[in-house]
C-alpha cells in the first residue's frame, strides 16, 4: 500500500491583504520602529504556518520565510556582505540586509534579476570580496521558533549549495566546483544544527537541476549530497526540484539522499516518462508536484488521481505537494467576490492549492472514492468555464486562422529607417529619455482610489490626470531631456492598465504577488480570446505632444510581457494567446501613428525571463515571441521610431533573438551589472539604437555625476556614439518626486559632460579650432498666436512670424559664440501654410556652419492646431549673423560641430548656400 504525506513547498510571504509589504515600507520610511516592524514580521510568519496546518499539511515548510529575498537570506547566512557595505562580521544587521537590497548614500545595491523564468526576482550574491562562514543559522531559528510557539516541527526549507553558487557571481567558471566545496562545510554545520535542534525534514531547493547540466555536475552533486547526508544521518533529506524535468533522471534519483522532489506539472510529462523508464529507488521517498504552483487554475483531481495512480506504480512513499513554492500565487480566492462566477469557480490560489493537495493525499491513502464528491466538482467548475460564451470570440479566431496575411517586417532595413527617422526627430548625439513611468505620489494613488470608489467624476479624474501629465511635461523640458513620455499616472501597473483595456481579461481584488522586495503586483487573469476594444493610450499620449515640440513617447506593454505577467489560460498553447494580444496592440500602434505619436515604446521586459530552463527549448520560445513583437509593431512607417525595454536580461544569451525583434531602440536595465553586460558587447555586435541603463532605480540613493559619467564611458568604449540613448535603467514609478529630478538632473549633465568629451576628442582627431556642438546652440520656442497678432483673415501677419525667426536665430547665435550678433542676412522665406488664433508656433534653430566671424543659422517654424493635435510646416529659413565686440567690431567665432545626420547634412549643403547668396548679392 502506498503511504503517502502532503506537503508545501512554500507559502506566499505577503498575506493576505499585502501586510508583510505594509510592514516593510513603513519600517524603511521611518513610520514603525525597528521592535514593532519585528514583531509584524513574527505575526505574520506565524499566521502563515498554522494556515497551512489548519488546511491539513503533514509536512509545514518553515524556512521559506523571508523579510525580502530567500537568496539574500542564504547570502547573508554566509556573511557574504560586499566590502562596500562596511560590514564588520558576526549577525548581519537587519540594516546592512536591506541595504544590501536597496542601496544607501555611498553603496551601490547587489544585482537583482529574475528567478529562473517567473517574474520573481532575487539578489545575486557577490563571492569575490568576502570569505563565507557561518554568521547565523536562520533555518534553525525558524525551526526553533515553528516548534517552540505552535508545536509545530516544521520541515526545514533550505537553498541548495550547488543552486546557490550558480545563481551567484564573482567568481570564474573554472572555479565553480572548487567554490561550492567552499560551501559544503557550512552546509554540513547548518544541518547539523538543525539536527540537534529536532529537526527530521529539510528540503533542499535544487532547481538547477531542471536546466542544462553536465555530467560534471551530476558528479558534483553526489560529492555534495555524499558530504551532507553522512553528516547528517536522522535528518531525512529531500533534494527539491521545481520549473521543468530533471536532466539525467537515473543519477538524480539515485542521489545520496532520503527522497527526490520532481515536478509533474512544468515538466512537458518528461519526468513521467523517465520514472516509467527507469523506476524509482524502493528505499527513497517521491515528493510528487502534481499541484500547478505557478498559476492560478483549479485542478482537474480525475486527472491529478490518475496521475498518482501511474506514479505510485513506481514509488511506494509519496509526498504530495505543490509543483513549486506557492511563493507565484496569491493567497486566497475566498475575497474575490467581483469575479463573474463562472471564473471565481475555477480558480484556485495558495490556500485552495493547500486543499487540493491535502484531497489527492487521502485520496491516495484511502482511496480516491472517498473523494468522488470533491472530483466530481472540480469537474463541474472547469466544464462551466469553458462553457462560458466569454472563452470564445469568433472574429479573433478569424484573424488567427488568418495570419498568414498579415505583414509581419517593416518596410525598410534598419539603415534605411534610421536616416528617416534622424531627419525626422533631428535629436542630439547620445539622447536623453527615461524609460516611461514618473512617480506615482501619493497624490496620484489618492486620486484613483477615489476614482475607483465613485468619488470622482471621469471628467474630474481626467483632469487630475491632464494636470500631471502637463505638469511633469514641464518638469521634463526645465531638466533638459530630449525625448520626453508623458509619466503613465493613469496606469497602476504595465500589465494590469491594458488587460483592463482589452477584451479577453478580468481582474482579482486581493490577487497580488511579490515581484522584488515590497513591490507586489496583481496579475491579470487570460480567460478568453484577446481582442482590441478602443484605444487604450491614445489620449493621453496626443495631450502630452501637444504640450511640447520635443518627441513624446507612446507607451505600450508588449504582447510576451503581457503574457509572461499575466495569468494565463490553460485550454490554448501560450503563443496562440501571446499573438492574439499582439494582434490587439497592433491596432492600437497603428491608431498612435494615425494620431501623429511617431516613437512607439513596446515594453518587453519580460521576455528572457519566459526562456525554457533548458538550452535545447530556447529556439523555439524566442522564434515565437519574436513573432509575437513584430506582429504588433511591423505595420508602422519609416519615419516611425519603434523603441523597447528590457529588464534584468543577460543580453548575450539572446542577443540574436533581441536583433530580430528589429525594434529601432532598445533600452536594458543593467545598472546593477553595468560591467558584465559591456563584456557581453566585446564578444558581441548590435547595429541598432541601443540605451544602457546609467544608475538604478531600485535604489532611493541619487548617483554622482562621475559614477554616471564613468558608466557613460564605459558603455561607449564598445558601443557606437551615433546610436547610443543615455536613460535610468527602468521606470520610475516607485521613486520619490525629488529623488527622481534630482537623478534626472545629474543623468542630463552627465549626458553633457559625455557629448562635450566625446566633442574634444572628434575635435582633436580633426585637429580643428575651438568647436561647439550644434547641440549648445540649439534653442526651442513657442509661441501662441492671439488675435492682435493676426490679419482680418485671423491667419498671422507674416512680419510677426519674421520677427520671431530674426529673435531666435540671434539667441541661438549668440550661444554658440557667446557674443552680441547682429543679422547679416536672411534667406528668401517662403510661407508654406499659415497659422491661425489659437495655434501654438514651434520655432527651432541652430548654428549650421560658420565662417571666421560669422554664422549660418537654421530656423524651422511649424504651427500647431492644439484642439486637434494637427502639425504642419510654416517656413523654414537660413540666418547669417556676425558676432561683434563692444564696439560692433566683427571677432572669431568657434567652430561648429555637427552631431545627427541631419546637421551634417546641412553643414555639407552650407558652402553652396553661401555661394548662392554671393551671387544674389552680385546681381543687386
Amino acid at each position: 500500500m502506498v503511504k503517502t504525506k502532503s506537503s508545501s513547498l512554500g507559502y506566499p510571504r505577503i498575506g493576505e491583504h499585502r501586510e508583510w509589504k505594509k510592514a516593510l515600507e513603513q519600517y524603511w520610511n521611518g513610520t514603525a520602529d525597528k521592535e514593532t516592524f519585528l514583531r509584524q514580521m513574527e505575526e505574520l510568519r506565524l499566521n502563515h504556518l498554522k494556515n497551512q496546518l489548519e488546511q491539513g499539511i503533514d509536512l509545514v515548510p518553515v524556512g521559506d520565510w523571508s523579510m525580502y529575498d530567500h537568496v539574500l537570506d542564504t547570502a547573508v547566512m554566509f556573511g557574504l556582505v560586499p566590502a562596500r557595505f562596511a560590514y564588520g562580521g558576526g549577525k548581519v544587521s537587519l540594516e546592512t540586509y536591506f541595504d544590501m537590497a536597496r542601496g544607501n548614500s555611498s553603496a551601490v545595491a547587489c544585482e537583482m534579476t529574475k528567478w529562473f523564468n517567473t517574474n520573481y526576482h532575487y539578489i545575486v550574491p557577490e563571492l569575490d570580496q568576502t570569505t563565507p562562514f557561518l554568521a547565523e543559522n536562520r533555518p534553525r531559528e525558524l525551526f526553533k521558533e515553528a516548534k517552540q510557539k505552535l508545536g509545530i516541527a516544521g520541515k526545514s526549507v533550505i537553498l541548495g549549495p550547488i543552486t546557490f553558487v550558480k545563481l551567484a557571481k564573482g567568481y570564474k567558471k573554472s572555479e565553480f566546483t572548487q567554490m561550492v566545496h567552499l560551501f559544503v562545510p557550512l552546509y554540513a554545520q547548518v544541518l547539523k544544527e538543525l539536527q540537534e535542534a529536532g529537526a527530521e525534514w529539510v528540503q533542499m531547493d535544487e532547481p538547477i537541476l531542471c536546466s542544462t547540466l553536465s555530467q560534471e555536475d551530476i558528479r558534483l552533486f553526489k560529492e555534495v549530497y555524499g558530504i551532507l547526508s553522512e553528516a547528517v544521518p536522522n535528518i531525512k533529506l529531500i533534494l527539491q526540484t521545481y520549473f521543468d524535468s530533471v536532466e539525467f533522471f537515473e543519477d538524480v534519483v539515485s542521489l545520496p539522499v532520503h527522497g527526490i522532489g520532481l515536478d509533474f506539472v512544468h515538466d512537458g510529462g518528461s519526468n513521467l516518462e523517465a520514472l516509467k523508464g527507469f523506476g524509482f529507488p524502493k528505499d527513497k521517498v517521491l515528493a510528487a508536484g502534481v499541484i500547478d504552483g505557478r498559476n492560478i487554475w483549479r485542478a482537474d483531481l480525475a486527472e491529478c488521481f490518475s496521475l498518482l495512480e501511474e506514479i505510485s506504480e513506481y514509488a511506494e512513499n509519496l509526498i504530495i505537494q505543490p509543483s513549486s513554492s506557492l511563493l507565484h500565487v496569491p493567497v486566497t480566492v475566498q475575497n474575490e467576490d467581483r469575479l463573474d462566477a463562472a471564473l471565481k469557480g475555477s480558480l484556485s490560489f495558495a490556500d485552495e492549492k493547500l486543499r487540493e493537495i491535502t484531497i489527492l493525499a487521502k485520496g491516495v491513502q484511502n482511496g480516491k472514492e472517498k473523494a468522488a464528491h470533491k472530483i466530481s466538482e472540480s469537474l463541474a467548475a472547469i466544464k462551466k468555464l469553458a462553457d462560458s460564451h466569454e472563452r470564445h470570440h469568433p472574429a479573433v479566431r478569424k484573424k488567427m486562422n488568418n495570419l498568414n496575411t498579415v505583414k509581419m517586417e517593416r518596410s525598410a532595413p534598419f539603415e534605411v529607417r534610421h536616416q528617416a527617422q534622424e531627419a525626422a526627430f533631428k535629436l542630439p548625439i547620445l539622447p536623453t529619455t527615461t524609460i516611461g513611468s514618473l512617480p506615482q505620489t501619493h497624490e496620484v494613488r489618492k486620486q484613483r482610489q477615489k476614482f475607483r470608489k465613485g468619488e470622482l467624476t471621469h471628467e474630474e479624474y481626467e483632469q487630475f490626470i491632464q494636470a500631471e501629465i502637463k505638469k511633469w511635461i514641464q518638469i521634463q523640458e526645465d531638466l533638459g531631456l530630449d525625448v520626453l513620455v508623458h509619466g503613465e499616472f493613469e496606469r497602476t501597473d504595465m500589465v494590469e492598465y491594458f488587460g483592463e483595456k482589452l477584451g479577453g481579461f478580468q481582474f482579482t481584488k486581493l490577487g497580488w504577488v511579490q515581484s522584488y522586495g515590497s513591490r507586489c503586483v496583481k496579475p491579470p487573469i487570460i480567460y478568453g480570446d484577446v481582442f482590441f476594444q478602443a484605444p487604450m493610450t491614445l489620449k493621453e499620449s496626443v495631450y502630452a505632444q501637444s504640450l511640447t515640440s520635443k518627441p513624446v513617447k507612446g507607451m505600450l506593454t508588449g504582447p510576451i510581457t503581457i503574457l509572461n505577467w499575466s495569468f494565463v489560460r490553460n485550454d490554448l498553447p501560450r503563443f496562440t494567446v501571446a499573438n492574439q494580444i499582439a494582434l490587439a496592440l497592433r491596432k492600437e500602434i497603428e491608431t498612435l501613428e494615425e494620431h501623429g505619436i511617431r516613437m512607439i515604446q513596446v515594453d518587453e521586459p519580460a521576455l528572457r525571463e519566459g526562456l525554457p530552463l533548458k538550452r535545447k527549448n530556447w529556439d523555439s520560445y524566442l522564434h515565437a515571441a519574436v513573432d509575437a513583437f513584430k506582429l504588433a509593431t511591423a505595420s508602422v512607417k519609416n519615419e516611425t521610431q519603434i523603441h523597447t525595454h528590457m529588464c534584468y536580461s543577460n543580453f548575450k544569451d539572446i542577443i540574436e533573438a533581441i536583433d530580430a525583434l528589429d525594434a529601432d531602440v532598445i533600452s536594458i536595465e543593467t545598472s546593477r551589472s553595468h560591467g558584465e553586460l559591456i563584456g557581453a558587447f566585446e564578444e558581441s555586435t548590435y547595429s541598432k539604437g541601443i540605451g544602457l541603463g546609467i544608475y538604478d532605480i531600485h535604489s532611493p540613493r541619487v548617483p554622482s555625476v562621475e559614477e554616471m559619467t564613468r558608466n557613460i564611458g564605459r558603455a561607449l568604449q564598445v558601443l557606437g556614439p551615433k546610436l547610443f540613448w543615455i536613460n535610468p535603467d527602468c521606470g520610475l514609478k516607485t521613486r520619490g518626486v525629488t529623488e527622481t529630478t534630482e537623478a534626472l538632473k545629474v543623468m542630463v549633465d552627465a549626458a553633457r559632460l559625455a557629448r562635450e568629451k566625446l566633442l574634444a576628442e572628434w575635435v582633436e582627431a580633426d585637429q580643428l579650432e575651438e568647436a561647439h556642438s550644434t547641440d549648445v546652440s540649439k534653442t526651442i520656442q513657442t509661441r501662441l498666436v492671439l488675435p492682435p497678432d493676426t490679419n482680418h483673415l485671423q491667419t498671422i501677419f507674416g512680419g510677426k512670424v519674421l520677427s520671431y525667426i530674426d529673435e531666435i536665430a540671434a539667441l541661438a547665435a549668440m550661444k554658440h559664440s557667446n557674443r552680441v550678433v547682429v543679422t547679416a542676412s536672411i534667406d528668401s522665406v517662403d510661407f508654406l501654410s499659415s497659422a491661425t488664433v489659437g495655434d501654438a508656433l514651434s520655432l527651432e534653430a541652430y548654428v549650421t556652419s560658420t565662417g571666421r566671424t560669422s554664422m549660418e543659422v537654421y530656423v524651422k517654424v511649424t504651427s500647431t492646431n492644439l484642439l486637434t493635435g494637427e502639425s504642419k510646416l510654416t517656413t523654414e529659413s537660413f540666418l547669417t549673423m556676425v558676432a561683434v565686440d563692444d564696439k560692433g567690431k566683427p571677432v572669431p567665432v568657434p567652430k561648429v560641430m555637427p552631431l545627427t545626420d541631419e546637421e551634417i547634412r546641412l553643414h555639407a549643403t552650407a558652402a553652396a548656400r553661401k555661394e548662392h547668396r554671393k551671387n544674389r548679392a552680385s546681381i543687386r
